[in-house]
């Protein structure tokens, strides 16, 4: 099978497509996608939760001109709900067209005719295996059951899926897929192994600043870099989850709607609930007083 994906040149090339979009790729990670890109392998993204890992999959389409698929992850999630389903109301007026036409099909006629692909609703799996080129986000992989797990190992091994009505569907060109995990559970090894493995950590101070300036460019540099380091330090803390990246795009944004231009302990204290999501976190941050602006990152 060969590949219908934009190739970018190297990883700096990536790196810099991607950041047209908006999503600044560390070198690490820019190497990771392009060496997905270019040798057809998964790419494992691990971390903590909201470090981009999600974000990473969309700039990659939007970068490469391909299809954005996403299949979310969940306890339960089962093959048939992540592969296909029948349209069964179309199916079912077909069939009643058949008879109030009053043609006396053959039954085995008919019934092939229910099962026709124009009937097939396709799941993320199937849609990610029949576009091209694609980009196949599976989102938080660790929260789906080991049967999916295993399920979705023999899918990219070996691009392709078996629909009993139909037969043997093959990609003509797999996706480029990104699987993501926030570790609420160790994914098998079996799974690791077929992926190009990437852990992706918080950015560094001057590359969150970046990030808040790129994805809010009106935003003034003073509160860019006030709330990257604000941020940094709420992450210090023993917090039961500390803020991300988007939690701190989303402050800064919170704050720029106020129409403030730098920040201040009054106006951090207003708005903590736009980068804090629990109430124990809230207090913690505000008894560390470390909301001054003057603090040390």
């Amino acid at each position: 099978m060969g590949s219908a994906f934009p190739v970018p040149q190297s990883p700096a090339a990536l790196a810099a497509a991607l950041a047209r979009t908006g999503y600044l790729a560390d070198d690490g990670l820019a190497t990771a996608g392009y060496l997905a890109i270019r040798l057809g392998r998964p790419v494992f993204l691990e971390g903590d939760a909201g470090v981009g890992k999600t974000s990473f999959a969309t700039a990659l389409a939007e970068a490469t001109g391909a299809t954005p698929i996403r299949l979310q992850c969940y306890e339960g999630l089962s093959a048939a709900q992540a592969l296909y389903d029948w349209d069964f109301p179309r199916q079912l007026l077909h069939l009643q067209a058949v008879r109030a036409a009053g043609l006396d099909a053959d039954p085995a006629t008919l019934e092939a005719e229910l099962y026709d692909r124009r009937f097939l609703l396709a799941r993320p799996l199937l849609a990610a295996l029949t576009t091209s080129p694609c980009v196949l986000l599976v989102d938080e992989i660790d929260r789906a059951d080991d049967e999916f797990e295993a399920y979705l190992l023999e899918v990219l091994a070996d691009a392709a899926v078996t629909v009993p009505e139909l037969g043997r569907i093959v990609a003509e060109y797999p996706p480029v897929t990104v699987l993501t995990s926030n570790r609420t559970r160790e994914v098998h090894d079996a799974l690791k192994r077929r992926c190009l493995y990437h852990w992706l950590d918080h950015p560094g101070l001057d590359r969150e600043i970046a990030i808040v300036r790129s994805r809010l460019p009106g935003i003034s540099a003073r509160l860019a870099e006030q709330v990257a380091a604000a941020t940094a330090r709420m992450r210090a803390l023993e917090l039961l989850k500390p803020p991300g990246v988007a939690e701190a795009i989303d402050w800064a944004a919170a704050l720029d709607t106020l129409g403030a231009t730098e920040l201040t302990a009054e106006l951090a204290a207003a708005t903590l609930g736009a980068v804090l999501k629990y109430r124990e976190d809230t207090e913690r941050v505000r008894a560390a007083a470390i909301l001054d602006p003057g603090a040390e990152p």
